[in-house]
């Protein structure tokens, strides 16, 4: 397992879909905003029921942008969706793309749910994701 799902794994408590894909947002959104988590916010479309909600915690190691800074705000809309922005007005929104999300739901399980998610891992971000 590379040091990035170490950390992911240490981090959340287990390695499963959503997590990874937060973790991916938030690496997205800094090669874009920057790397100082001080000059981001993040607004996650999550809510905070898992397993969707694990997304929250992908965000949160890999942008810097926490909940306990104050710059990571969850709205209860139950869409695997981030915004963020940074201080020089830069924006960027990732939406994971619903045929992944449908897969995820449908065929993800206790015995399979690590393999997955490292596969997941290694996808490009146009095969995950929405980017405007």
């Amino acid at each position: 397992m590379n040091e990035a799902l170490k950390k992911i794994t240490e981090f959340h408590g287990h390695l499963g879909p959503y997590v990874v894909i937060g973790y991916r947002m938030g690496k997205i959104a800094n090669k874009k905003l920057g790397n100082n988590p001080f000059s981001k916010k993040s607004i996650v479309y999550t809510g905070t029921t898992p397993p969707l909600s694990c997304i929250i915690d992908g965000i949160q190691i890999s942008s810097g942008c926490t909940t306990g800074k104050g710059n990571l705000n969850i709205k209860e809309d139950f869409i695997p969706k981030a915004f963020f922005s940074n201080n020089e007005g830069e924006k960027i929104e990732i939406c994971l793309l619903e045929p992944i999300r449908d897969e995820i739901d449908r065929i993800v399980n206790a015995k399979n749910m690590v393999s997955y998610s490292e596969n997941l891992f290694e996808k490009t971000d146009k095969e995950l994701f929405e980017i405007k």
